[in-house]
């Protein structure tokens, strides 16, 4: 049977498939305010393989060719992208659960990292490559420990002078300074709620906005950040807009800080508010591990616990997250 569509019907329907709206991409969340706008970026970071990071429970850095190192609790301890996501590299299968803090540092010509391990009760110094030159055990010099299990180190920043600081964010609250031949020199701190003590003093910032450099201390369980001068004095505190801060990052005269009840804090060179980042309305949702990827939402952090600048101001985040969750904030302006 030869059926013939009329001409007119034939012309409707190609009317109407030409009026039918295009598939509408999901509009970009965008975030901040201010000099401070950023862009998420949700797909950042994936791995090659496809299957998920793997818990993230540590810190981001950035080295001088931009590429970005995270920790997981894998046998991928230290994962290597590029800024634009491609995987790079990954290493430190004898580093699987427990790598927490670590921190570029550049040495005369070379770049090294400074990786502060919970489980192994060290920090390490290593190539980028994941090369160990050096390991430093527990300061049993400082008579705080009687065995090396109680000494928990969660953040390690190397000062211009070369001097080394660690927290022990999970053992004892102290921060331990070493000159910068590794030898150990003094501690600070030690548990308390009085300005100068520290309960969980998880992550470490040395400070270069000023004249000298200072130490910056992310006091969580205080609900605050404390400097210090190099010599361990105590010079101020901010104990505003903060819940549970786990780390410090700096670009310029700006310091983010990833509080792990849900959001991110940006403060000026006063260290006054400027902006808060992905704050999640949903407290059940913040400092939890245990979020599946259903109840993750663009625009809202979960748990962050590191981040860090790039040189063109982009912001990489963290989520402390059972299955792994980074996030890039491409800057806008």
């Amino acid at each position: 049977m030869n059926l013939r569509i009329p001409l007119s019907i034939v012309l409707v329907a190609a009317s109407a498939f030409a009026q039918a709206p295009a598939e509408q991409k999901p509009a970009a969340v965008r975030l901040g305010s201010g000099a401070h706008v950023y862009e998420w970026d949700a797909n950042w970071g994936r791995r090659p393989d496809g299957k998920d990071l793997g818990n993230t429970h540590g810190c981001v850095a950035v080295d001088s060719k931009g590429r970005i190192y995270f920790n997981t609790d894998t046998e991928d301890a230290v994962m290597v992208f590029e800024a634009d996501g491609t995987f790079v590299t990954s290493w430190g299968r004898e580093f699987r659960g427990g790598l927490h803090g670590m921190t570029v540092v550049k040495e005369e010509k070379r770049e090294v990292l400074y990786l502060a391990h919970t489980g192994r009760h060290e920090v390490v110094k290593a190539t980028l490559e994941g090369e160990v030159l050096r390991s430093f055990g527990y300061p049993a010099m400082s008579g705080i420990y009687t065995k090396p299990e109680e000494f928990n180190p969660t953040s390690v920043v190397v000062a211009p002078s070369g001097e080394m600081f660690v927290a022990d964010g999970y053992g004892k609250s102290w921060v331990h300074k070493y000159d910068a031949l590794g030898n150990y020199v003094k501690s600070f701190g030690g548990p308390g709620t009085e300005p100068g003590k520290m309960q969980t003093p998880h992550g470490l910032l040395i400070d270069t906005r000023g004249a000298k450099p200072t130490l910056v201390v992310a006091d969580r369980e205080n609900s605050r950040l404390q400097m210090f001068d190099l010599d361990g004095k105590l010079l101020g505190v901010v104990d505003h807009d903060l819940r549970r801060p786990c780390n410090v990052a700096l670009a310029g005269t700006d310091l983010a800080v990833p509080d792990l009840a849900g959001r991110v804090t940006i403060f000026d060179k006063d260290n006054k508010l400027v902006c808060q980042l992905g704050d999640n309305p949903d407290e059940s949702l913040r400092a939890q591990n245990g979020i599946e990827r259903a109840k993750w939402k663009n625009g809202e952090f979960l748990s962050p616990h590191g981040a860090a600048w790039d040189a063109q101001g982009n912001l990489y985040v963290l989520d402390w997250n059972f299955l792994g969750r980074v996030t890039k904030l491409a800057r806008v302006r």
